[in-house]
């Protein structure tokens, strides 16, 4: 009886630490390559987010309104909150730097930092204030102040029926006249997945 117990346990043991060594393969893929394992929101559709929201608020007719009420002054935009209102972690992080960077890149923008990031810089100048020398020490009062904030949020819709599922996301951003609140600007990008088991 003692013989078979142990003669299980060992049988036991060899069996997970052989299914412990199944061959585990990593493939190194095209960054902008589709793979859509579950369903779910992935890289590609923050991508695709990015992409679209860039092409609207780049072609929106906000910066030529403002650039004929400012004397030809680039519009200095930040950045707000981004609410995720769906069903799973998403991280809005991702295809927001994507707008600033295109933002940036395209030259007729300016992007003032926001939030924790805005609170280290100030942190910085503090301590330069106390640490640096007179010469390169950065004056407080000084930031440059935003005229547009961007935010929104992602909303999803999922319907299932037997093994089917239909992912539905939807992110919404808007831009504000700080001074205002007038939403000079919408827009939106919907992305459908239908899902089989």
């Amino acid at each position: 009886m003692k013989t078979n117990i142990i003669l299980t346990l060992a049988i036991v043991l060899a069996t997970s630490f052989l299914s412990g060594c199944a061959t585990h393969k990593v493939e190194r893929v095209d960054t902008k390559e589709a793979i859509d394992l579950s369903g779910r929101w992935n890289d590609t559709d923050s991508r695709l987010v990015a992409e679209e929201m860039v092409n609207q608020v780049l072609g929106g007719a906000w910066i030529n309104n403002h650039n004929q009420e400012s004397d030809g002054k680039k519009p200095v935009v930040i950045v707000g909150l981004v609410y995720n209102k769906s069903h799973e972690h998403i991280s809005a992080e991702t295809f927001i730097k994507d707008v600033e960077r295109a933002f940036i890149n395209s030259g007729r923008v300016r992007l003032v930092q926001a939030g924790d990031k805005r609170e280290e810089l100030r942190r910085e100048r503090a301590a330069q204030q106390e640490f640096a020398t007179l010469e390169t020490a950065k004056a407080w009062g000084k930031e440059l102040g935003a005229d547009f904030m961007m935010n929104g949020d992602i909303n999803s819709i999922v319907d299932t029926y037997k093994k089917e599922r239909v992912n539905f996301y939807k992110v919404n951003l808007e831009l504000a006249n700080l001074e205002t609140n007038e939403i000079v600007w919408i827009g939106d990008k919907e992305i459908k997945k239908y899902v089989t088991k």
